[in-house]
């Protein structure tokens, strides 16, 4: 076994996920928040749009991206103006994949997880001069702590086995934006069975921890 080989995807998948679940936590809750208690026109088609990448294919997302993060669109040219070099074939855009792709998941278990709120508890922190921050601090997000939780867990889940779409705009170059999943694949292409087997056990592995994780949260 060639361990250098082996650790370096698996490395780079969490530290991506890790950054993407960040990103992914602050703004699905907060999206989930606002629309679990909103009111407006429209919002059905705003809440289909927003739970679209679950159901597109990895490729039409990764295709998409590819578009709007492109040399030729606006946040491309600005990426390139800023750091030298376009944003495509790099771990960041890994990151805004794995964000992209674990959004919905996230969002949509957070969103129940608000909807569950009794109002009254809300309204009562109100009557007694509560602001909107504090009524979210301490009542809202409280109760919403284990679909909070639990939907980050997916969602950091959903990233580190994303595939489609991390091989589309990020590509898949040893060291910098190699994955696990893409790994697996390279290395089935190239016959190496042992890597393929040792990545794929350790992906189980990972999303076992992960998925126990949520069940002993929802069962507390």
């Amino acid at each position: 076994m060639d361990w250098p080989t082996f650790f370096e995807p698996i490395k780079l998948s969490i530290q991506i996920s890790l950054i993407a679940s960040i990103v992914m936590l602050l703004l699905s809750s907060i999206i989930a928040w606002r629309m679990a208690k909103a009111r407006f026109f429209g919002k059905s088609i705003l809440d289909a749009l927003f739970m679209l990448p679950l159901v597109l294919p990895p490729t039409v997302i990764g295709f998409l991206l590819l578009v709007a993060l492109g040399r030729r669109s606006w946040p491309g040219k600005l990426y390139e103006a800023l750091f030298g070099g376009p944003i495509i074939f790099t771990w960041e855009s890994a990151v805004i994949a794995a964000v992209v792709v674990a959004f919905p998941l996230a969002y949509r278990t957070m969103k129940a997880g608000f909807e569950g709120i009794d109002p009254a508890l809300e309204n009562s922190a109100r009557v007694y001069g509560a602001s909107e921050w504090q009524v979210f601090r301490y009542i809202t997000f409280p109760l919403a702590f284990r679909s909070v939780t639990t939907g980050y867990i997916l969602g950091f889940a959903r990233g580190l086995g994303e595939f489609g779409a991390t091989l589309m705009i990020a590509g898949n170059i040893p060291g910098r934006t190699q994955t696990i999943p893409t790994a697996i694949y390279v290395a089935m292409d190239g016959g190496s069975m042992k890597l393929a087997w040792a990545w794929a056990g350790s992906m189980v592995l990972l999303s076992f921890i992960m998925l126990l994780a949520v069940n002993r949260i929802t069962k507390e």
